[in-house]
């Protein structure tokens, strides 16, 4: 990677985001075009474009953090599980997207791609932050 990722640049903090949780390894914080409210993105600090280039111990650090994301989501939101996607194809830096869900079906809507609703995501961060 020639360039730090969007990713690289909001652990940084050059780019702002609606952080929810940070321990020395890893960062979560909410989508701005969510699948559904609540949706949110674990990245590890260590830029790495696959979840295999990972080292064991980014990785463990990676699904440890999103396991606390998960419990907190179901412990704020409610919903009946919590489902993940690895996909990594928009930006090329490791990231789970953590997605409240009620039913299968909650998992595959699609996001609004208009302008993100700021002030939405920053109460929902503020619910969801630990």
């Amino acid at each position: 990677m020639n360039q730090p990722s969007l990713f690289s640049r909001i652990i940084k903090g050059e780019i702002p985001a609606h952080k929810i949780y940070e321990d020395q390894r890893t960062l979560a914080f909410l989508d701005i075009h969510p699948v559904q409210p609540g949706h949110a993105l674990i990245v590890t600090k260590t830029e790495a474009d696959r979840l295999e280039d990972l080292g064991d111990e980014d990785y463990a650090a990676l699904m440890d953090s999103t396991r606390k994301v998960m419990r907190r989501l179901r412990q704020v939101l409610g919903c009946e599980r919590v489902c993940l996607k690895v996909e990594g194809f928009d930006v090329p830096h490791v990231h789970v997207h953590a997605i409240p869900c009620q039913r299968a079906a909650d998992f595959w809507n699609r996001p609004d791609e208009g302008e993100p609703d700021h002030a939405a995501l920053a109460a929902m961060a503020d619910r969801l932050r630990f």
